[in-house]
């Protein structure tokens, strides 16, 4: 018998003759010939090759497919000169109607039956583990000596940490095509938390190694329970301050076979790999806007995103252009760097998202709302449903009519695909923020993944709420703070505020900056954070910069593959769907216009002008809009 020292450095060839002579006593093949392709490996009757072809193609980060055989033909010249199927995989399994019926070590036996079966040589994660040590990062599960961790890939909802999963899991499912179907399967390796970037850089190009991580973090977020017990090979245990890392995972392909049912077919035994001869030397250079960045977006559950280096950029502008101050109130001391870049990756990885806005001011006006926060509000919906997502809006329930006239007749002019629902909420007992965000207020199911807050009059210290000239208008403003509050106790729930003063809901993150610097902030400041705090000259553009975000977003490539996990087609072909949904001088001048018109000033005919926080429409927040646009486009 061979031992596994010297292994990975042993030629391709001269490995699968020692597997062929079945004298190696090791259980997988990671850490072996480094450098070299190595291959999952799907065997089917020639009837369902064609459909397997497509269904590789349609979920290539799963699997990559490196090269389809002919019908009875063992070998594979371009991956390698001498190999034969049938002999130069440490195992294989063998299924029959679905069900594994077997492992062997050789498929000799069964010469008969593959002169009418296709092999399919499919990517491996193995590959790429060259690279991933040459960028100095340590391979656990070698180090352990073990196989790699595989799991079936699921979105479940879950209970409070210790995450416990519920009895309502639903598959990740791959594209379907024919009779191959079933949910991705992901490989775990533990990163070194400062490593996240260089693992993601290391191997993102080696797209026929699955490329990039699908998921950073938590692994409830992909329905596994317990990191111990994975579903194929072994547990690989994380060193303190690693974190878990995924990867679309190539035995994807043995679930299609189980669940296609076919009569007969082999695969791999997971982890026993073919090996090939092909070096991964064949790594195209990316232009420095193409290189991915990794951010945090959520500390419970912990979770990562992956963006582009020129998506990343575009948001940073659009942060800068909101952040001039025109009113000339000090709000350049309350800005946080890429706070708009981390709160837009969160709302991109959310399903359904809940919007608050309303500031009670121009108390001659009957509701007394003012002109910014609704518009902005309203940019941020028609974005979220052109991304396909929930979302619903809560505010005062004095304000309840006025918001339901600016809806309709944002659905009339065309700004909303349909009507947005318009809830609101009053404090009965301890208990109504809890319920009102959770189903029967279970935290293990929240309704709601994002809240956001535009230009929302937010509590102070002294449980009071003012604007800026330190009036206090508590008798106006229903509590909805409570629900930003509970959020912080509910994991999965992540929170943005907006705010153009210091006096607004989410802005009690940067309340000291607020009480320093600006005009009675240490009376008027918010008290109540959020996780991400969102500082605009005027409110309403932060919410036009977050609609322009979510589009850069959703037309970067690398986030659009890191969203839907590797499975499927680019969603680019929606571009023009949420390119139409982007807010625009002419959509915004006619929301603030029905807003205007649905409010009726005490005793006089006159309305307040096209003006927001004092400033015209015109030649200001147009122009504003237009750089947006400007930058989000280009």
């Amino acid at each position: 018998m061979f031992l596994t020292g010297g292994l990975k450095s042993l030629l391709p060839h001269v490995l699968r003759r020692i597997i062929r002579c079945n004298r190696l006593s090791i259980s997988n093949t990671s850490g072996m010939a480094e450098g070299y392709k190595q291959a999952n490996v799907v065997i089917l009757h020639k009837s369902l090759a064609d459909d397997f072809e497509k269904f590789c193609h349609a979920n290539n980060g799963p699997l990559p497919l490196l090269y389809r055989s002919k019908p009875g033909d063992w070998k594979c010249p371009p991956l390698s000169s001498d190999s034969d199927i049938r002999t130069d995989c440490l195992q294989y399994k063998i299924y029959e109607h679905g069900a594994c019926t077997g492992s062997l070590k050789s498929l000799k036996e069964y010469s008969k039956q593959l002169k009418d079966m296709v092999t399919f040589y499919l990517g491996c994660s193995f590959s790429f583990e060259r690279a991933v040590q040459n960028a100095g990062i340590p391979i656990r599960n070698v180090e352990q000596k073990c196989n790699i961790s595989m799991y079936k890939q699921y979105y479940s909802i879950f209970l409070l940490t210790p995450w416990i999963l519920l009895n309502c899991q639903t598959g990740v499912p791959c594209y379907s095509v024919s009779t191959f179907c079933c949910n991705l399967v992901v490989t775990m390796r533990p990163i070194p938390e400062s490593k996240l970037e260089a693992a993601v850089l290391a191997t993102s190009e080696l797209k026929e190694a699955h490329g990039a991580p699908i998921h950073m973090g938590d692994p409830g977020l992909l329905g596994i329970p317990d990191l111990s017990k994975p579903d194929y090979g072994d547990p690989v245990h994380l060193h303190p301050g690693d974190i878990p890392v995924f990867w679309a995972c190539g035995v994807t392909g043995v679930e299609a076979v189980i669940n296609c049912r076919a009569p007969l077919a082999f695969t791999h035994s997971p982890g026993c790999m073919f090996i090939t001869d092909l070096k991964n030397d064949n790594v195209t250079v990316r232009a420095s806007r193409e290189v991915p960045q990794v951010h945090c977006i959520s500390q419970d559950p912990l979770h990562y995103s992956i963006v582009s280096a020129e998506a990343a950029q575009k948001i940073k502008t659009l942060e800068t252009l909101i952040g001039i101050d025109p009113g000339d109130r000090g709000i350049i001391h309350l800005r946080c760097q890429d706070e708009l870049l981390k709160a837009c990756l969160s709302i991109s990885h959310a399903r359904s998202v809940l919007i608050t806005t309303g500031f009670p001011t121009h108390f001659t006006y009957e509701p007394p709302e003012e002109n910014d926060g609704p518009p902005g509000a309203l940019a941020v919906a028609a974005m979220l449903q052109a991304l396909e997502k929930e979302v619903a809006i809560v505010t005062d329930q004095r304000a309840m009519n006025l918001n339901k006239k600016i809806i309709e007749e944002a659905v009339q002019l065309g700004i909303l695909k349909r009507p947005v629902p318009l809830l609101s909420y009053q404090r009965e007992n301890a208990n109504s923020a809890l319920m009102f965000l959770c189903e029967n207020g279970n935290p293990g199911r929240p309704r709601f993944d994002h809240l956001i807050a535009i230009e929302r009059a937010g509590m102070a210290a002294d449980g009071n709420y003012y604007n800026a000239r330190k009036v206090n208008i508590k008798h106006l403003v229903d509590p909805i703070d409570e629900l930003f509050l509970a959020a912080q106790t509910i994991p999965g729930i992540t929170t943005t505020g907006v705010g153009d003063g210091g006096n607004e809901l989410g802005m009690g993150k940067v309340k000291d900056a607020v009480k320093k610097h600006i005009k009675n902030g240490d009376v008027i400041a918010c008290d109540v954070e959020a996780d991400f705090t969102i500082v605009a000259g005027v409110s309403n553009w932060g919410g036009y910069a977050i609609a322009c975000a979510l589009y850069i977003l959703s037309t970067c490539e690398i986030h659009d593959r890191y969203l839907r996990k590797a499975v499927g087609f680019p969603q680019l072909s929606k571009k023009m769907v949420w390119l139409l949904a982007l807010p625009s001088v002419t959509k915004e001048e006619k929301l603030l216009k029905t807003l205007v018109r649905h409010r009726v000033r005490s005793g006089k005919t006159a309305s307040l002008e096209m003006e927001v926080d004092g400033l015209p429409f015109y030649n200001t927040h147009s122009l504003m809009i237009e750089k947006l646009l400007q930058e989000a486009q280009q």
